[in-house]
């Protein structure tokens, strides 16, 4: 459990703020004071004290509050909160200072412990209080029980590599011009104030395990213990185009996307042809500068190096292009740069969670039964239950665990039924979903009628997270209805549509559903409804229905196609609407299994709505080195430097066979002048068609 200490560790010290320290619950042993039942004169330790009665044993009240795991939590809510404390009843009710808990978020355990989650507060300790139904005289209060922190970032966790682009959320706070933050103790690569609440950050490097997050501001100064998570993974946040627009300087920051080293010497060329362009390596710290009364507008920003896969950002507008370069993983650049780092998964660093799923209507903190499934039928089926993280894809499929990871009746437990799950470290969401499973047929079927969340659950390196409770009395019963207007097909498909729905979980990422994909062929009547669906009330307050929509080619889900990735609603009484479809892409040069020159690329797209972004992804050598390319429009003619003239070893496409892919791409909220690398690939983009065309180079 964390101590007091971890708890916000510097409150503001200007008097606007009003923030206050962490309450002292009790003095050590040798110290004294005056109470309020003396007499108001000085104290004299040597005065002989008139003989009293003892002060009544707290161990000896029936009904306590004691603490609370974790101690602290973003002024937001939502977090995952055990209360421990003494005399619980079935019954208990949480404040958290003047507000009471939401009883549907409240899960007793034991008469020592209940799980709750945490309402939206102001920034500072307040008074934790519980009570046994409307019994006030079981009522007790630990002050300054729990502190709601100044601060929070989102999102909460990046690669080792660092370059990942933050918002450091505040309340109260006054950040201006002077604001310093820090990840860790290292400052931000690049520090935006966006507003005196809000700051953009770019994330330095660092090493895996959970971090503080400091704010300085003049006297006001903010920190804020495991605030930040370094893991062994890409998010797409990072990299891409900042800055002020474009007027006589360009800052060039060069590094490697595996351990976010700068890469010294890599080439820099800013322009659409060799002969004529800016061109620079970067030094060994990874920048380059160039300042040229020619940058006054958008210019084409080319870079390359021996052993990384290029990259380009066509007509950048503003004045820092930040790269991150693939390393080209063959044995000819394993000998020059040693062995490749390890990449993805949580293997290093991940922790497990336990914890167990509980039921309603059993006995006074006695493991109820699963009265929301209903009894399987026949000796194949079996009544079972899995607990997943949430994931990052809206329209991600679900896929049935391994048999041996169910939670089933048989399954040990206290109040509920015993579950483990290993994920990497940072402040995670779980949720679980309970069944009838039939692994007899192939595939296997899984039908779901309850489930639960939890938000907020802190995972820390190699270490385990207990006593996570997930209540399991949220029913599968709804049913969202989708209105699909496909794309019109062309002579190479989409031929069919595959829709899906998803719950986002506020910032915590996608809850996948087991109500299965729907398809049909284009055309249709356009009407999809899914049976399954969870109510948004409860665990699930302030979250959003995601329906997507996938227009595909054949039944394998190939190529061309065009996707609606992030239709949002609140509820399933109204119909989805889903249209706007990206056209798809027709790549025009190099001509189709023609020849490529290394330099023109040309592509026109269906009719559709405006694109904001096409991205290219040229790969060649079985795809070890792969060129992306990025434009800020649909259909369009561009001129790229030609590498090859460069000589580098690894560095440019060798000649011989590739595959061109290229995306159409629609972004909420776009800036082409704020890309992040995230936009380039299908997560980031709210819409895209996409198709692929071989060539040879």
């Amino acid at each position: 459990m964390r101590t007091l200490s971890r708890r916000l560790l510097a409150w503001s010290t200007t008097a606007s703020l009003g923030l206050v320290g962490a309450c002292i619950a009790s003095a050590p042993e040798g110290i004294h004071r005056q109470t309020d039942e003396g007499t108001g004169g000085s104290f004299d330790p040597d005065a002989s004290a008139p003989p009293t009665q003892p002060p009544p044993d707290p161990s000896s009240d029936p009904h306590q509050v004691l603490g609370a795991e974790p101690t602290h939590g973003p002024f937001s809510g939502g977090q995952r909160v055990l209360v421990k404390g003494k005399g619980f009843s079935s019954a208990v009710r949480v404040w958290f200072g003047d507000v009471e808990v939401d009883p549907t978020s409240v899960i007793p355990i034991d008469p020592g412990r209940v799980q709750v989650t945490a309402p939206p507060g102001v920034a500072r300790p307040v008074e934790l209080a519980a009570q046994n139904g409307d019994d006030a005289s079981t009522r007790r209060a630990l002050p300054g029980g729990y502190v709601y922190d100044a601060l929070y970032a989102v999102p909460s966790s990046g690669p080792v590599s660092g370059g990942t682009t933050i918002n450091i959320v505040g309340q109260g706070t006054s950040w201006g011009a002077t604001t310093v933050a820090k990840i860790d103790q290292q400052p931000c690569a690049t520090l935006v104030v966006e507003s005196p609440t809000r700051l953009a950050c770019t994330v330095p490097q660092g090493t895996p395990g959970s971090k503080t997050v400091s704010v300085t501001t003049g006297a006001q100064a903010l920190l804020l213990l495991d605030g930040y998570t370094y893991e062994d993974s890409t998010d797409g946040y990072k990299g891409g185009l900042s800055g002020a627009p474009l007027a006589g300087e360009l800052k060039v920051l060069v590094y490697d996307n595996f351990t976010g080293d700068p890469i010294p010497g890599a080439h820099v060329i800013v322009g659409d042809d060799l002969a004529t362009a800016l061109t620079g390596q970067v030094g060994a710290s990874g920048v380059r500068v160039f300042e040229d009364p020619s940058l006054g507008g958008p210019r084409t920003v080319t870079i390359a190096a021996t052993c990384h896969s290029p990259i380009s950002f066509v007509h950048v507008p503003v004045d820092t292009v930040t790269a991150y370069l693939d390393p080209v993983l063959t044995p000819g650049c394993g000998a020059a740069m040693g062995d490749p780092p390890p990449i993805g998964g949580h293997s290093s660093s991940a922790g497990r969670v336990q914890g167990e799923l509980v039921w309603e209507g059993g006995g006074e903190f006695e493991k109820a039964v699963w009265t929301n499934i209903p009894s399987a039928r026949g000796p194949n089926e079996r009544r079972a239950a899995y607990v997943f993280v949430t994931g990052g894809d809206p329209a991600g499929a679900f896929h049935l665990p391994q048999a041996a990871s169910a939670v089933t009746q048989e399954s040990p437990g206290d109040a509920g039924y015993a579950f483990t799950i290993s994920t990497g470290p940072g402040n995670r969401a779980l949720y679980a979903i309970a069944g009838i499973e039939n692994r007899a047929v192939t595939p296997p079927k899984f039908t779901a009628y309850a489930m639960g969340a939890v938000k907020g659950v802190p995972v820390l390196p190699g270490q385990v997270t207990g006593s996570v409770f997930i209540k399991m009395m949220k029913t599968l019963d709804q049913a969202l209805s989708m209105d699909i207007t496909p794309p019109l097909p062309g002579p190479k498909g989409p031929d069919r549509i595959r829709a899906s729905v998803s719950v986002m979980l506020g910032n915590d990422g996608y809850i996948t559903l087991p109500i299965g994909v729907k398809s049909q062929l284009i055309p249709f009547d356009g009407l999809l409804t899914f049976i399954g669906v969870p109510p948004l009330t409860g665990d699930l307050g302030g979250s959003t229905y995601v329906s997507s929509a996938r227009a595909v080619t054949g039944p394998s889900g190939l190529t061309p196609t065009s996707v609606v990735a992030r239709v949002l609603s609140t509820t399933t009484s109204q119909l989805v609407s889903i249209g706007d479809f990206v056209g798809v892409p027709t790549l025009v040069t190099p001509a189709l299994s023609g020849g490529w020159d290394g330099a023109h690329l040309a592509t026109t797209f269906a009719p559709g709505p405006p694109i904001d972004l096409s991205v290219y992804d040229i790969a060649s050598g079985n795809g070890l080195i792969r060129w992306t390319v990025a434009v800020p429009m649909g259909s369009h003619a561009i001129t790229l430097p030609d590498l090859r003239a460069l000589g580098l070893s690894h560095g440019a496409l060798p000649a011989g066979p590739i595959t061109v892919g290229v995306y159409g791409a629609r972004i909420e909220g776009f800036d082409y002048g704020a890309l992040r690398y995230r936009h380039l690939r299908p997560q980031g983009m709210s819409a895209y068609s996409l198709d692929s065309f071989s060539a040879h180079l």
